[in-house]
C-alpha cells in the first residue's frame, strides 16, 4: 500500500477546520460564562456605593436596582431606621392565627441594594405561617418565645426536612423552595427571620393555587390534586 502525502488543498482544509474548532471552543465557552453572569445578576446586586436610599420621587435620582436613588446629601439617619417590631401583630386578624411584619425596601428605604430584610412572625396557639415561598431569598428563623414545628420541602423527589424549634433555635429555609411554620403550643410564639434580598417576594401556595385572578380552571385543578370538581370550587371559593 502506498503512502501519498496530503496536498497542499488538503492541508490546508485540515488548518481552517483545526482552526474552525478551536473557534467553537471559544464560542462554547464564552456563551456558558455569559449564562453563569446572567444567573449571578438574577438575585440582589452587590452595590457599587455606600448606599442608595430608595425614593418615589425621580427627579435627580439615579435608578439602581429597581428604585432609584436619593440624592446623598439629602440623605438622613431615618432613611435608616424603621421602629415597631417590638409591637406584636394582630393574629386575631388572620383565619389562620398569624401575623407576619416585614421590613423590606418599600418600609425601610436604606435597604436598597443591600441584599436584606428583616420580619417578625406572631403565632397565636395553633396558629400558622402556611406553607409558602419566597422566590428571591433564602430565609433564617430564631424563635424568640414558644415552641414551633417548622419545615421545607426540597425539589423533586419532594423530601420533607422538619424540626421543632424552642426559644432560642435557629432554622433556615432555602431560597424558593416551600416552607412552613406552626405554633404547637398552647401560648404565643414570636419569631424574627432575616431573608437575603430587600424586596424576597412571597407565594402563598393555596392562595396562588385556589385563589388566582382570573382563577385556575377547576378541571386542571381537580386533575392535578385528584379532587372532585365540586370540591375544588368550594375552595376556590375560600380564597
Amino acid at each position: 500500500m502506498l503512502y501519498t502525502h496530503p496536498s497542499p488543498k488538503q492541508e490546508k482544509y485540515y488548518t481552517i477546520r483545526e482552526i474552525t474548532s478551536k473557534n467553537m471552543m471559544k464560542v462554547v465557552i464564552v456563551a456558558i460564562l455569559a449564562l453563569a453572569t446572567t444567573l449571578v445578576s438574577a438575585y440582589d446586586p452587590s452595590p457599587l456605593q455606600d448606599f442608595c436610599v430608595a425614593i418615589n420621587n425621580t427627579d435627580s435620582a439615579v435608578f439602581v436596582n429597581g428604585k432609584f436613588c436619593k440624592d446623598p446629601a439629602t440623605v438622613t439617619a431615618n432613611d435608616f431606621f424603621f421602629p415597631g417590631l417590638n409591637i406584636p401583630g394582630n393574629t386575631a386578624a388572620s383565619k389562620l392565627g398569624s401575623s407576619v411584619n416585614l421590613v423590606n425596601v418599600d418600609k425601610l428605604p436604606g435597604l436598597n441594594t443591600l441584599g436584606i430584610s428583616l420580619a417578625r412572625l406572631d403565632f397565636a396557639p395553633y396558629g400558622l405561617n402556611p406553607p409558602h415561598i419566597h422566590p428571591r431569598g433564602t430565609e433564617l428563623l430564631v424563635v424568640m418565645e414558644g415552641t414551633l414545628l417548622v419545615g421545607f420541602v426540597t425539589s423533586n423527589p419532594n423530601k420533607l426536612f422538619t424540626k421543632i424549634l424552642n426559644k432560642g433555635d435557629v432554622f433556615v429555609f432555602p431560597i424558593g423552595l416551600i416552607h412552613f411554620q406552626f405554633n404547637i403550643g398552647q401560648t404565643n410564639a414570636v419569631a424574627f427571620a432575616g431573608l437575603s434580598s430587600q424586596n424576597p417576594g412571597l407565594i402563598t401556595i393555596a392562595n396562588a393555587v385556589f385563589g388566582s385572578n382570573p382563577p385556575i380552571n377547576p378541571d386542571v385543578l381537580a386533575k392535578a390534586f385528584q379532587l372532585d370538581k365540586n370540591v375544588v370550587d368550594y375552595l376556590q371559593k375560600q380564597f
